[in-house]
């Protein structure tokens, strides 16, 4: 059995759900964690931040009901609303960094999160990689490179397929894989607790 976290580094949810996600891997550390991107700002969604009038209050809420932090510099980035959140560059960075260090994922992830949303670093640029990689004693200069090469471009679309093919709709949404049997933990939000009985529940059914 394994844990499958389709989340998007874009998407405030699931900044807020890695602190929930890592208590689950600390209490259950046999269960891997794969982290699937999801792609929620592409295509037409992919347009300035001020195309999105409720960001600061949902952030707002996603603080409230998590404790997630957001920091000035991030404030600064999107004040006046040209910023363009572009999930493809996100899910090539996640990629980057997956294929770096693949135990990790999880960890990484949130580690992304936190470039963006606390200390204000654009997801396509891949100086921002390069931080993240070196914070985590990561080969720097491979991440970085990963980001602009065609493998990351296909994981990225890779990745994608997978979360439709996993019927997810709502980001982040944590899954349950054995085989062939599958179970949705979490969307959204939720706690680890929460979280834990239904994977107990899960494992029982079997």
């Amino acid at each position: 059995m394994k844990l499958v976290y389709v989340f998007d580094a874009y998407c405030g949810w699931s900044h807020g759900f890695s602190a929930t996600l890592a208590e689950v891997a600390r209490r259950r550390p046999e269960l891997p964690v794969e982290v699937v991107s999801g792609g929620l700002f592409t295509g037409a969604r992919r347009v300035p931040i001020r195309e999105f009038g409720y960001v600061q209050g949902a952030n707002a809420k996603i603080a409230e009901m998590t404790g997630a932090g957001f920091g000035a510099a991030y404030d600064r980035l999107i004040a006046d609303g040209s910023f363009v959140m572009d999930s493809e560059a996100a899910a090539r960075g996640v990629a980057a960094l997956r294929q770096a260090a693949p135990e990790r994922a999880a960890e990484l992830a949130a580690a992304l999160q936190e470039a963006f949303y606390v200390d204000g670093l654009s997801l396509s640029d891949a100086g921002t990689y390069r931080t993240v990689a070196e914070r985590a004693g990561l080969d720097a200069d491979a991440v970085a490179a990963a980001f602009t090469s065609p493998a990351s471009a296909n994981a990225a679309r890779a990745d994608f397929r997978r979360s439709a093919e996993y019927g997810v709709e709502g980001f982040p949404t944590l899954l349950a894989v054995d085989g062939a049997r599958a179970a949705v933990l979490a969307v959204g939000h939720a706690t680890a607790p929460q979280i834990e009985q239904r994977l107990a529940a899960f494992a029982a059914a079997a």
